[in-house]
């Protein structure tokens, strides 16, 4: 499969999971949701990594390689930490849209530390989008 396909998966699973977690945090706080929800992440991913047999490569990561994925686990936790909350006490029709105003970060960053290129239809696509979500997060 090609990164499109991955892409589309990425997106359907990730729409699932903001259902999944807004009916199961009518009981319990977002923080305790967040950590169960990631423990099973956790427990997944890692059962993924053995039967895949990429644990053998652990040995090979480099240091600054290792702080980068440390900095990228906690600004993740803290997305999640942050996007449940939100989800707690709004609208998952609204909060979803708006969390993808990380879109226009990501291709913000993404020009000017990994020096991507910003072409017309990117700019384009991503004031659409962004214009979009805020439409969306805040319609009533």
């Amino acid at each position: 499969m090609n990164w499109f396909i991955y892409t589309l998966l990425a997106a359907f699973t990730a729409a699932t999971t903001t259902i999944l977690a807004k009916i199961g945090m009518k009981e319990i706080g977002s923080s305790l949701a967040t950590a169960i929800r990631t423990t099973v992440a956790l427990v997944f991913i890692w059962g993924v990594v053995f039967l895949k047999g990429t644990f053998k490569q652990i040995s090979s990561i480099s240091n600054f390689s290792l702080l980068i994925l440390i900095l990228c686990g906690i600004s993740s936790g803290l997305s999640l930490l942050f996007y449940y909350k939100a989800l707690q006490l709004g609208n998952a029709s609204q909060v979803a849209p708006l969390d993808k105003l990380s879109l226009l970060i990501t291709i913000v960053l993404a020009i000017f530390i990994l020096k991507e290129k910003a072409t017309f239809s990117i700019i384009l696509g991503a004031v659409l989008m962004s214009v979009g979500a805020i439409l969306i997060g805040f319609g009533k």
